[in-house]
């Protein structure tokens, strides 16, 4: 009798939602979207969790019709990307910031491709880009995941998530704000990089025989990491200020 309650059909739709809710997680969130983690084993992830946090799992309260899940199944997902997306936004910053100044440094065009995102990058994007995934375990972002998890069963009803214009705003919002940190975080180099170009052009006005290529690059170059170095550790906080206020806007969504 217990075991025919356990696995009646509210129970277990419950389940394949609350399976589903950690399956979009799983695919967008920085850390668990990594693309070296096998797609299987995101799926073993997402069902252990289920698993675990099935006895927390709150009554389901939609109609157990096939149509009813569908929409259900598509609920939990756009949550899990939702909470992805805002979360990229706030990571890619250090990936455009890299960006700016691979070109910056004459870098643009020495690429590799990236283990986490799996496309070519420049190479100085590439180095941030790991550092900053070191950052967001240092600051235990996936115990923030689960945690989050846990109060969104308590506060969001499975199935029953629905994108308000607020969300979509704030989306706008963190999309052109990643673009304008990315600068700011760039602005030091580009910067100097500037300023070198200006004392360059002065100094092949007054010596025609100064070679740019040969003397130029390597000194543009020495500077631009030298800015880089000094600048490594305030660039990681402005990381973890931009993580920490897209996962504290997250709010919006209970």
């Amino acid at each position: 009798m217990e075991l025919a309650q356990i696995f009646n059909e509210a129970n277990v739709v419950g389940f394949l939602l609350l399976f589903f809710r950690f399956a979009g997680l799983f695919i967008a969130v920085p850390i668990f979207s990594h693309n070296n983690i096998p797609m299987n084993i995101k799926a073993t992830m997402a069902f252990f969790f289920a698993v675990v946090f099935y006895t927390s799992m709150p009554s389901v309260d939609i109609a157990l019709t096939v149509p009813a899940i569908i929409i259900a199944i598509l609920s939990e997902f756009m949550l899990g990307l939702i909470v992805g997306v805002a979360l990229q936004l706030a990571y890619n910053v250090i990936t455009f910031a890299g960006g700016q100044i691979s070109f910056m440094m004459g870098f643009s065009m020495a690429s590799a491709i990236d283990p986490q995102s799996g496309i070519s990058m420049p190479i100085i994007s590439q180095f941030l880009s790991l550092l900053a995934f070191m950052v967001l375990f240092a600051l235990n972002l996936h115990h923030w995941m689960l945690l989050f998890i846990d109060h969104s069963l308590k506060t969001v009803p499975l199935g029953g998530f629905l994108m308000s214009e607020d969300i979509f705003h704030y989306l706008m919002h963190a999309a052109a704000n990643m673009f304008l940190v990315g600068f700011i975080i760039a602005f030091p180099i580009i910067a100097l990089s500037w300023l070198a170009d200006v004392i360059f052009g002065m100094l092949m006005k007054t010596m025609p025989q100064f070679n740019l290529l040969v003397i130029g690059f390597p000194i543009k170059i020495m500077v631009s990491f030298a800015v880089l170095i000094a600048t490594l550790t305030a660039i990681m906080l402005i990381l973890k200020g931009e993580v920490q206020e897209a996962f504290n806007a997250l709010e919006m969504l209970f």
